[in-house]
């Protein structure tokens, strides 16, 4: 786990720190220590102007058709309430609830697989923060965005209306941190309501600057529970999401479950049930209400048939918006999951593998590397990586997950406002390279992938990252990233993390830019 360090007084960043958990990027040049230090030094509330208490920095383009922003005002917490505080009695996904004209339940859900992680929790809100001891009205918040951490000041000022928060609340309501928490990331977006819809994935990797595994749940893998139960002890973040409803009206199925929806996965437990084993996944819902009521849920008379130990460790009878669910009950009711680590060695199975990582950044430009997908003529100009996956020995090869390989590849947007960003359909394939060519140099020209079919495939999906997880024979690679057409500019990053044998571990390795 990185951990943030000082660095000895007149030592000098390089470039390559710049970024970094230790030194994070200014998020529009502001400076929290300087502007904290200017506030005390003249006794006053800080203002940020880049983040304006006005219509641009909530709705902009009037999406949210329910909000009367004319009922607007902005009050810091002390207009709020008596004892204003950051955090009170700890933090914890129960502390919050989602506001009702602002639809970022992928973010909140996301806040709440945080929750759960103490160490990644810091790294986001920086210790040291509180309306007591230099108090000056200003807060931060870190994210990792596109390969590095940005540093995000705000301050305390927030949109109520009747003298109420009208986006996430706290239920207690003195606490402030998940208001805080939202005002900075609306920021990095552009504003509130530039976080109306999106994926879970998102925020969730915005959080660790970590390791992304997504899974479609329609047809699941025989060892889902299984590997959710490691991601479990791994301390992974995990968010699911529901499909969308035919119809909109009716957002709450019968037995509870909210379409279109995303809810965080909170945990797993196997429970004994008349003799036979019942594996049980825990979701949250962001609303801190509307709960699965089928089989395990709360009111469930299952619960009667297990035993106490069981019972008492797992079943809580509350209308808090959490819920367990069989796997087979979860698979069915959910469309995907996401799972996010700081690292991917939970998916090795054995203590005798680790993973190691390489991460590039790239660009598609117009004429020359930006050939566009794999029917077109122009596809081998795209960039071209190399990558060797090693011969393992037979525990490491079997393992728990046969999977050897994991590829991600990410779309850069460097427009600020996240509602006008322009996604492109990326994806990326990989092609085997036969023994022969192995010590081929540069490029390989279009007869050569006109003569194969790749190995492995994400296709072109329109999103911010595609991922995917998969087994590979040991050999050499190329990984072909693209965009759907041709002359598309952008800038990516490709990440590649592949198992090997823990005594072999020796940092990068095995990936290099054709």
């Amino acid at each position: 786990m990185p951990r943030v360090t000082k660095k000895p007084r007149n030592a000098r960043t390089t470039k390559e720190e710049i970024g970094s958990l230790t030194f994070p990027v200014k998020f529009l040049d502001q400076d929290y220590q300087e502007l904290l230090q200017n506030c005390l030094l003249n006794k006053k509330n800080f203002v940020d102007e880049k983040f304006p208490l006005n219509r641009s920095s909530i709705d902009p383009r009037k999406k949210l058709e329910k909000l009367n922003q004319g009922r607007i005002k902005w009050l810091r917490p002390s207009q709020i309430v008596k004892d204003p505080q950051l955090i009170v009695e700890g933090v914890s996904r129960f502390d919050y609830a989602q506001g009702k004209y602002l639809g970022n339940c992928w973010f909140l859900a996301s806040v709440g697989a945080l929750t759960f992680q103490t160490d990644i929790l810091n790294q986001v809100m920086p210790a040291g923060q509180s309306f007591s001891k230099n108090y000056a009205g200003i807060f931060h918040f870190r994210f990792w965005r596109f390969g590095k951490w940005i540093d995000v000041v705000i301050d305390d000022q927030l949109p109520t209306i009747n003298g109420k928060l009208i986006f996430v609340h706290s239920k207690t309501s003195n606490e402030f941190w998940p208001a805080f928490l939202e005002k900075a990331y609306a920021k990095v977006c552009g504003s509130y309501a530039a976080m109306d819809a999106g994926f879970v994935s998102e925020a969730l990797m915005d959080f660790t600057g970590g390791v992304h595994l997504y899974l479609e749940l329609k047809k699941p893998r025989t060892d889902l529970w299984e590997l959710m139960d490691c991601a479990t002890k791994a301390k992974a973040l995990m968010g699911c999401s529901t499909p969308q409803g035919k119809s909109p009206k009716i957002p709450v199925l019968p037995n509870g479950i909210v379409q279109g929806h995303a809810y965080t996965v909170t945990g797993v437990f196997k429970v004994t049930c008349q003799g036979k084993p019942v594996k049980l996944v825990r979701v949250l819902n962001p609303w801190g209400e509307e709960e699965w009521t089928g089989d395990w849920s709360d009111r469930s008379s299952l619960w009667k048939k297990v035993r106490e130990n069981d019972r008492s460790e797992c079943y809580s009878l509350a209308n808090d918006g959490e819920f367990w669910m069989s796997v087979e009950d979860f698979t069915k009711s959910f469309e995907d999951l996401d799972i996010c680590c700081l690292r991917p060695d939970f998916l090795s199975g054995t203590s005798k593998c680790s993973w190691t990582s390489t991460c590039y950044n790239g660009s598609w430009e117009a004429g020359t590397t930006a050939g566009g997908c794999i029917t077109r003529d122009t596809f081998w100009t795209n960039p071209q990586f190399r990558v060797r996956i090693e011969e393992l020995d037979e525990e490491c090869a079997g393992g728990q997950y046969p999977e050897n390989i994991l590829v991600s590849l990410m779309q850069i947007n460097e427009k600020r406002n996240r509602s006008l960003a322009s996604e492109r359909s990326i994806g990326f394939y990989v092609f085997a390279i036969p023994p022969k060519l192995k010590d081929e140099i540069g490029n390989f020209p279009a007869k050569f992938f006109n003569q194969r079919k790749p190995v492995a495939d994400t296709g072109i999906v329109k999103a911010r990252e595609v991922m995917s997880f998969f087994k590979l024979k040991p050999g050499e690679y190329i990984i072909i990233p693209s965009t759907n057409k041709p002359n598309e500019n952008a800038k990516f990053i490709l990440s590649v993390y592949s198992k090997i044998e823990s005594h072999k571990r020796t940092g990068k390795r095995g990936m290099t830019d054709v």
